[in-house]
């Protein structure tokens, strides 16, 4: 089973922020997937689904970035999941506004959700789908850059960045993270993707 986490704060009031555009990627993959997120007796929201015989699991943890990790422990443990099936969604201010990036592992590059997540899982060896939003703020305002909102333009950009995503999570689903390796280097071939890979 592949789980598919993203991460983002909880509730409307963060629903627009930077810092959730794991979980909008996600909300947008469960729309065209026709899918539902709901509340589970964890500290999590889920949907469970299959891709050519591959079953997965969807998470939007209900603990706040800083505590991504209780909650992917939590679900990693309940439903006997390898560390190395799971692929984290996050947002990048190192990398220019919807750009994607995907690592097979490494370290939390400053962000405390990736933090929090290597701490409780005490694993380094999960991939990641990183999606720019830039670093369009002053010194020292860092916390109110990440949580503030994309406008109604940058949604429109951010929708070829999440269906190019989709792409990318369907190929890990179904085969893992040389298969979506396979996929992000074949759509950076054919110019229909502006990406990074490490």
């Amino acid at each position: 089973m592949r789980l598919i986490v993203g991460i983002g704060n909880p509730g409307s009031r963060y629903k627009n922020n930077r810092h959730n555009v794991g979980f909008q990627f996600l909300d947008f993959f469960v729309q065209k997937k026709m899918l539902q997120f709901k509340a589970s007796k964890f500290q999590f929201h889920i949907t469970e689904g299959e891709l050519l015989g591959q079953p997965f699991v969807l998470l939007k943890p209900d603990t706040y970035v800083n505590n991504s990790g209780l909650a992917v422990l939590d679900c990693i443990n309940h439903f006997k999941i390898e560390v190395n099936d799971v692929l984290v969604v996050v947002d990048d201010i190192n990398l220019a506004f919807s750009k994607i990036r995907i690592r097979k592992s490494g370290g939390d590059g400053g962000h405390n959700g990736l933090y929090s997540i290597i701490y409780h899982l005490e694993s380094k060896d999960f991939s990641r789908l990183r999606i720019g939003i830039g670093d369009d703020f002053e010194t020292g305002n860092l916390a109110d850059y990440v949580l503030s909102d994309f406008n109604k333009d940058d949604f429109v950009k951010l929708e070829t960045t999440f269906n190019q995503s989709i792409q990318l999570v369907d190929s890990f689903i179904s085969d893992g993270y040389n298969k979506m390796l396979n996929t992000f280097s074949r759509l950076k071939n054919l110019n229909k993707l502006n990406n990074e890979t490490e």
